[in-house]
């Protein structure tokens, strides 16, 4: 997940490890049909967990890619 600020979550399918897999469980699938990319400021943001809290519909199950962490050498 990337935020262009502090109140703008940007959803990017593309980048999901669990794209395909986790799809029809997630919020973004359900409501927007899998989209690339999507932008949420904290008022959607608030708005699809106050959703998901009252089980009308699933969380976000996105899990983005994590960039390659630097390898330590021993010694």
């Amino acid at each position: 997940m990337d935020y262009i600020d502090e109140n703008t979550l940007v959803i990017d399918c593309d980048r999901c490890q669990v794209r395909g897999d986790a799809c029809s469980e997630c919020v973004v699938s359900v409501l927007l049909g899998a989209p690339p990319s999507v932008e949420w400021d904290s008022a959607e943001q608030r708005a699809v967990n106050a959703l998901a809290d009252a089980g009308m519909v699933p969380r976000l199950r996105l899990v983005d890619e994590q960039p390659a962490r630097p390898r330590r050498r021993a010694g």
